[in-house]
């Protein structure tokens, strides 16, 4: 009875705490978990943080028990930038191969996040529910969010602050003896220089001490990946195409665009900067630079609230972004980005934050389009 009774508690907790979340005036409160709420779900097994920021970004800072899913890789496509099972992002035998490796089961809730600004860890989310896990939330804020609520950190910062403080004063002091050796001047006061840098070595091995045992506490760790794989199983009758999108569509949208203008029931948004836009810069294995002749140029900064380091504006505010670029609720919109899983699925769930219904990522994105001879690009 007390495990049954456990378990409930443990299943209500995961369906409330996301609803508890929403803020800043969303219509969809069912995307985002704030770091009030989600710092309670850290080390329950029934909960899998994924960073959707790059491995190397992973170890260098990730959230204590998560796992790295870059979300620039989550896509596959050959070297002609062919997806082979468009518009999803793998195949379904790779797919729960690549969740289960992750130590991911059906059952869990998952926990998108980056650093804080939104896009990998919006490709995460958009990934997961493409192929029908319905528990899926986006940690506005990230990392840095749980970091700034974290007691641990705020001492362990304190005192990094001051063994920093103490390796200057060290510093200087070293300093001052080796240009006066260089000069070849004896100082007055050399003694109490060395005496200095003795004592600043003390005081930092004893920092450096207390930094070793509070970092056991954090919540925000450095290091390798420790899972265990699970057997992870994609339905294909659950498979949701709500929110994807392939090059097929994303073409038929581009013609009705270029042929009707503004009044077109279409809007395609290249999210990417402008140096890739205008096709400058090219990534690997890509064959052409540029763009989706008739796209909409909206850098996914525009949604982001890079300011508060928060991966996404206030309703209010991203509803004036959106309106001043004329990407309305009566439109089918479409993003894309290099890949989809990234700045592209950053304009689509912030759309879905405002209540959008038609609103897709193109899932192959420029690394498709831009391989494709067929079609057509601009400059």
């Amino acid at each position: 009875m007390k495990r049954m009774l456990k378990t409930l508690c443990v299943t209500a907790a995961l369906t409330l705490v996301p609803a508890m979340a929403a803020g800043k005036g969303y219509k969809n409160n069912d995307i985002l978990i704030s770091a009030k709420d989600a710092i309670k779900l850290i080390g329950n097994e029934k909960v899998m943080f994924v960073s959707g920021d790059s491995e190397d970004v992973y170890k260098l800072g990730h959230i204590k028990g998560s796992v790295s899913m870059y979300a620039h890789h989550l896509h596959h496509s050959d070297i002609t930038g062919d997806m082979h099972c468009a518009p999803l992002y793998r195949c379904i035998d790779d797919a729960q191969e690549y969740i289960g490796s992750k130590g991911i089961s059906n059952d869990m809730m998952i926990i998108a996040y980056d650093d804080f600004k939104g896009p990998n860890a919006t490709g995460v989310y958009s990934f997961f529910t493409s192929y029908g896990h319905k528990n899926v939330k986006v940690l506005n804020g990230g990392r840095n969010a749980i970091m700034e609520l974290d007691p641990a950190q705020k001492k362990f910062d304190k005192i990094n602050d001051t063994l920093k403080a103490e390796k200057k004063v060290e510093k200087k002091a070293k300093k001052a003896l080796k240009n006066a050796k260089k000069a070849g001047k004896t100082l007055p006061n050399e003694a109490e220089l060395n005496k200095v840098i003795a004592d600043s070595k003390k005081k930092q091995k004893t920092l450096k001490a207390e930094l070793a045992k509070i970092e056991k506490n954090l919540l925000v760790v450095k290091g390798d990946e420790e899972v265990e794989a699970k057997h992870y199983v994609i339905d294909k009758n659950k498979l949701d195409f709500t929110h994807i999108a392939g090059k097929e569509e994303v073409r038929h949208a581009m013609d009705d665009i270029l042929e009707k203008g503004d009044k077109s029931k279409y809007v395609i948004i290249d999210s990417r900067g402008m140096i890739e836009i205008i096709g400058e810069r090219k990534m690997d294995n890509v064959a052409r630079g540029g763009h989706i002749p008739g796209s909409t140029f909206m850098e996914w900064k525009k949604t982001s609230d890079l300011d508060n380091k928060r991966s996404f504006k206030s309703a209010a505010e991203l509803k004036k972004v959106f309106d001043h670029y004329g990407i309305t609720p009566d439109k089918t919109i479409y993003a894309y980005c290099m890949v989809g899983a990234g700045r592209g699925s950053q304009q689509i769930t912030a759309l879905q934050l405002l209540g959008y219904k038609n609103v897709k990522v193109f899932t192959g994105s420029w690394d498709v389009w831009g391989n494709d001879m067929n079609l057509p690009i601009k400059k």
